[in-house]
Order: C-alpha cells, then sequence, then structure tokens
C-alpha cells in the first residue's frame, strides 16, 4: 500500500444517520404530511432528500405534497411479487436525508429483513439521515394499554428503543374533534370505511386517550434527554413525582395514604423513602411498622426506598434529586424542643437542601 493511501479500515468508519421520528395518537393527523413538509423545506436549502416509501392511503394532500421530491422506485418481493421499499436501492442512491413512512410495517415474506424499522436502522448506520413516521399505538410497550383502552389488538409494533435511541421525537397533535372532522370529511378513509371507524377506533374517548399517550411519551423522552445534558443543579421535571417520608411514627400510614391521593390526582408517580439514622437495629414492632407501610406503598402502585444514613434530610434530600422529585410529604415534627435546639428544625434543615430542586414540600397535621 503506497504510505499517501488512506487505510481502508477507517474508509469503513462513517457517521451513523440522524434518526427523526414524526409521531401521532392514530392516522390522519398528518404525520407523513408535516414530513413532506418539512423536506420540501431542506430540499430548498441544498439537502439531497428522496422518498423511500411513502403511504398516501389515497389520500390527495398527502400525494401532493409528495410532487417535487425524487421517489426510489419499490421493488417486487415473494411469490406474490408484493411491492416494498428498496432498502438497497436507498443504500446504493446514497442521499443526505431519506423519508420512510410507517415504521412499524411488516415487511413482505421473502424480505431481506421482517420488519421496516430494521431496514431503517440498516439505512442509519450507513450513514443516512432518515424520517419517519409511526403511531402511538405501535409502540411495544403500549401494546396492552391500548388494547384496554380501543378493545383492539395492534399486530404490527416497534421495540421502545427504536424511539429511545432516535435523534428527535416530533408529536403531530391534533384534537380529537379535528380528527374526527377530517374523518367524515373523507380525509383519512373512503367513505365506506367512515362510520366503522367512528364506531370502533376512532370513538372520542379512544382519540382522547391516545392523544394523551402520545403527548405523555414525547414528554417523557424530553425529560430523560434534559436530564442527561450536563447542567449542574439543574433537572426538567415535567411529570409531577410525590415522595413520602416515613418515619417509626404510626401517622405515617396516614401520610402514605395522604400520598397516594395526591399522586392519583396529579396522575403521578408515587415513591416512599425510610432513612434509618439509629445505629441499632429494629425492634419486632418496629421492623413490623415498616414492613406495613412498605406494602402498604405497593399496594398504591408505588415504590419503596429502606436508606441507612444519620443524615435524614441529606438522604432524602438524595433521593428526591435522584428520582426528580417535585412533591415531599412529611408529617408535623414530633421532635423534642431540645433536639430542635440542639440541631435545628428537621423541616428547616431538608427546605434548605431542597429549596434549588423546586421541589415542594407538604408539612401534613396528623395525630400524634
Amino acid at each position: 500500500m503506497h504510505p499517501s493511501s488512506p487505510d481502508p479500515f477507517y474508509l469503513q468508519i462513517t457517521r451513523r444517520g440522524k434518526h427523526k421520528i414524526f409521531i401521532g395518537m392514530a392516522p390522519g393527523v398528518g404525520k407523513t404530511y408535516k414530513m413532506l413538509e418539512e423536506a420540501h423545506l431542506l430540499k430548498q436549502e441544498g439537502i439531497d432528500v428522496v422518498i423511500g416509501l411513502l403511504e398516501t392511503h389515497g389520500r390527495k394532500e398527502t400525494a401532493d405534497k409528495a410532487v417535487g421530491l425524487e421517489t426510489i422506485p419499490r421493488i417486487a418481493v415473494g411469490e406474490l411479487r408484493l411491492l416494498e421499499m428498496d432498502t438497497e436501492g436507498v443504500l446504493a442512491r446514497s442521499p443526505q436525508l431519506v423519508l420512510i413512512d410507517e415504521l412499524a410495517h411488516t415487511n413482505v415474506p421473502g424480505s431481506a429483513r421482517e420488519k421496516r424499522y430494521q431496514d431503517v436502522e440498516i439505512i442509519l448506520n450507513a450513514g443516512i439521515d432518515v424520517y419517519s413516521t409511526v403511531n402511538i399505538q405501535h409502540l411495544e410497550s403500549l401494546n396492552d394499554l391500548v388494547a384496554r383502552i380501543t378493545g383492539i389488538i395492534v399486530r404490527e409494533r416497534i421495540p421502545d428503543r427504536v424511539l429511545e435511541a432516535a435523534d428527535q421525537v416530533v408529536v403531530v397533535d391534533v384534537t380529537p374533534e379535528t380528527l374526527e372532522q377530517r374523518l367524515l370529511e373523507g380525509k383519512i378513509y373512503a367513505p365506506e370505511k367512515i362510520q366503522q371507524s367512528l364506531s370502533n377506533f376512532f370513538q372520542r374517548r379512544h382519540l382522547i386517550a391516545l392523544r394523551e399517550l402520545a403527548l405523555r411519551e414525547v414528554a417523557d423522552t424530553v425529560e430523560y434527554e434534559a436530564n442527561g445534558l450536563p447542567l449542574v443543579g439543574q433537572v426538567c421535571n415535567i411529570h409531577e413525582r410525590v415522595l413520602v417520608c416515613i418515619s417509626m411514627y404510626p401517622n405515617s400510614v396516614q401520610l402514605l395514604r395522604r400520598g397516594a391521593r395526591l399522586s392519583n390526582y396529579m396522575n403521578a408517580p408515587l415513591y416512599a423513602v425510610f432513612v434509618d439514622s439509629s445505629d441499632r437495629f429494629l425492634s419486632k414492632s418496629e421492623s413490623l411498622h415498616i414492613e406495613t407501610c412498605e406494602k402498604l406503598c405497593k399496594e398504591f402502585g408505588g415504590e419503596f426506598f429502606r436508606v441507612r444514613n444519620s443524615d435524614v434530610p441529606g438522604a432524602i434530600a438524595e433521593v428526591a434529586a435522584t428520582h426528580h422529585i417535585t412533591q415531599i410529604i412529611i408529617g408535623e415534627s414530633q421532635q423534642s424542643r431540645w433536639k430542635h435546639l440542639l440541631r435545628g428544625s428537621f423541616t428547616q434543615r431538608l427546605m434548605r437542601l431542597i429549596h434549588q430542586q423546586h421541589i415542594d414540600l407538604h408539612i401534613i397535621a396528623t395525630e400524634k
């Protein structure tokens, strides 16, 4: 090899393409249209954009929006010669950006890969950026929940990791009323399917629940990414999270019930923490009390933590920071006056520690 020739090993190394997913609550919200709209803007800026796979479902507005964008022809696959995306054709064309509709699609038998998202991963690994679309009901972890909401089992699904690995997730949102109007106007399905759709998947209560799922999923992604940024002392808490502080006092059971009501009201996860500050083993009755609190917490669907630390406020503040708590519930202080004078108020010390975390502190008066 000539000394100035590049090493073939380095020639094989390429950056992974960027993946942007347009997600919605149901068919017809405008995911594909939004994807095409952005593609035209990028093309005007000189970006090499092609359509790898477009599903218009007969929607004229969507088909019209694709005019002016190069399309990679589909290929016939399998014994029935059904048309699928030409992944190898996309790789050979090697554009800067490729648009691929319906990420959860199952390829026809005889295809090189079973699922379309697997084709997308091949394209991304080749250094090509991808814009794709998917509906929230196709997410694997939500499959059972969507079935309970709509009574429909969604067969085509994508692993959660596909959404988690995306570089950007955009929710394309419309109100249930707008979506129903689009359906009635024939902009989503053919006229003969409209009434059946309104009676099944497109029921108003289904759309409301699916819309909340889509918005919440993207909010979770934004919060996770924001908290991963190197911002010292700052967190991004989009969702509420409730932490109940358990002590040896019997009123801990009352606090847990109060916390459970608050978490239900806020639609927030519930956590409970017991900080053991003593140097001795707990007595049988004390251990039973903590076990009762832990069992009750789990009955409420919460998560229970046991921490051994002589600094109780510090331990609580650490748990709160780790789990991005937004609401802390403690009982009214039952410290003796001497302890209060010698060590300061437990409540004041906790408030100082959580001040920068923007956490609300609830001090509940209970029976002594």
